[in-house]
């Protein structure tokens, strides 16, 4: 069984799970319910990274690494959809038709799909994709995650 690690966010959030196959972050998503967890006496150095990255995050500014990550399952389209994703500015917004149109294809619901597909929120940040006119629409983390992360980025009309 994978470790699972718990990172504990600021007021406002869900705390955070994380996995790691040892060598790469495999997973980082919203706690939904009470998992248990590993001890944080001795954390993977690239759980130790994405404790950074969180840290620099939740202090309100983009952080200015990455840490490695690794996603299975990953088909070309869903690795189109979440490298323009990745290509999201800190503290911008892009709509899942907006993605469609760049990459070519007629379906807003199937990059939604790639995009909801994402283990790896925050890191690729799923939670700057919003639905047509600015309408919030989805997200696995849970909504008020979704509302608390773009108001971090400076977003302030969402509610």
């Amino acid at each position: 069984m994978t470790p699972l690690y718990r990172y504990p966010t600021p007021e406002g959030f869900d705390d955070l799970l994380l996995c790691s196959d040892g060598e790469a972050l495999t997973g980082l998503w919203f706690e939904s319910r009470d998992v248990e967890t590993q001890n944080f006496a001795s954390l993977p150095p690239v759980i130790q990274d994405t404790f950074h990255w969180l840290d620099v995050y939740f202090s309100g500014r983009q952080p200015d690494f990455t840490p490695t990550y690794r996603m299975k399952g990953l088909t070309p389209f869903r690795k189109a959809v979440l490298e323009a994703v990745c290509d999201i500015p800190f503290g911008q917004t892009m709509t899942y038709g907006e993605i469609a149109q760049q990459l070519k294809t007629n379906s807003a619901q199937a990059v939604g799909g790639a995009v909801g597909w994402n283990p790896i929120c925050l890191v690729v940040p799923c939670h700057r994709v919003i639905g047509a006119n600015g309408k919030l629409v989805g997200y696995g983390g849970g909504m008020n995650n979704k509302i608390a992360l773009l108001r971090l980025e400076g977003h302030i009309g969402f509610s």
